[in-house]
């Protein structure tokens, strides 16, 4: 599905060093359906010792229902390559996360999946985290590259162009590659 410009509330997960099994834990990985994961994101965290949800949990509380981006701390996404954690946070509704930074193989994943990884600079982080807080509306704006927040000049995110690219076209790598066979074809013919 092709990306577009995201304007949403954001739930905040105040925690650095977010693990891919904190996202969702292993003893949920028993296939390769992505369909159906988003009721395991976060299990642990989302639920109490005895299986009751934990009000308290930001995932959990009514004003975080529809909100399509999280605010989550440094070094979000750690751990295994699992890339069962991207399809839960899709599966749940998540389309960006925003961090100070992410684990460079959970990045890779989000980007492959349609997950958008935003890393901002810790003042710029601050000043979403405040937004997300206060409820206010944050704009993500792929193509231009920026978080737009009310009263605040954009705050742009750098982003390797191929990987936009394919976000923005709503495709993988593979996706981009077969988009682009006949070129290939005709390029191979002009080729003794």
């Amino acid at each position: 599905m092709p990306f577009e410009t995201i304007v949403s509330r954001c739930v905040c997960l105040d925690a650095d060093d977010v693990d891919t099994d904190q996202i969702i834990p292993a003893r949920f990985l028993r296939g390769v359906d992505r369909h159906g994961l988003g009721r395991h994101l976060f299990y642990a965290l989302r639920h109490r010792p005895d299986g009751t949800p934990d009000p308290y949990f930001a995932l959990n509380r009514p004003d975080a229902r529809g909100a399509r981006i999280l605010v989550a701390g440094r070094n979000f996404g750690c751990g295994s390559s699992r890339e069962h954690a991207v399809w839960a946070l899709l599966d749940w509704g998540i389309r960006v996360v925003i961090a100070p930074s992410f684990a460079d193989i959970f990045a890779a994943n989000a980007l492959k999946n349609g997950l958008l990884p935003v890393a901002l600079a810790p003042a710029a982080w601050r000043a979403v985290h405040t937004a997300a807080e206060t409820s206010q509306p944050v704009m993500v704006d792929l193509a231009a590259g920026v978080v737009r927040l009310q009263g605040h000049a954009p705050l742009a995110f750098a982003m390797d162009g191929f990987a936009r690219r394919c976000l923005l076209e709503g495709v993988d790598e593979f996706g981009w590659l077969l988009a682009r066979l006949g070129a290939i074809a005709n390029f191979e013919r002009g080729r003794p």
